[in-house]
């Protein structure tokens, strides 16, 4: 049985295997994907850095493994890209606790 994530799908789709279901889709997604990391007010290595962050924050184990390797070949260091991922986690783990507020609303609500 193969797992779920295998390195392989990854190669599939950097070597453009889901064009073949719609070219015109793909190259336009390719196009603008290929624009956002070209160095702008952020450098492209800067974006590298919080595509890593934003990896880890929507659990896409793709983009982390692609992401690491962009950013290491890039000259971060683990840390550096530790500190990125502690940064995503504050702003996941703070958005969890900000939904709190509803919990306790309705809580408060419900005790009147």
């Amino acid at each position: 049985m193969s797992e779920y994530f295998e390195r392989k799908d990854l190669e599939e789709f950097g070597r453009g295997a889901l064009g073949e279901l719609n070219k015109e889709l793909w190259d336009n997604f390719m196009a603008y994907y290929g624009s956002v990391y070209q160095d702008g007010k952020l450098s492209g290595r800067e974006k590298s850095l919080i595509a890593l962050a934003v990896a880890h924050a929507i659990h896409c184990p793709y983009c982390i493994e692609a992401y690491t390797t962009a950013c290491l070949d890039q000259g971060y260091t683990k840390e550096e890209m530790m500190e990125a991922v502690h940064v995503a986690s504050s702003i996941t783990g703070g958005a969890v606790l900000a939904y709190s507020t509803q919990m306790k609303k309705l809580a408060d609500d419900m005790e009147m």
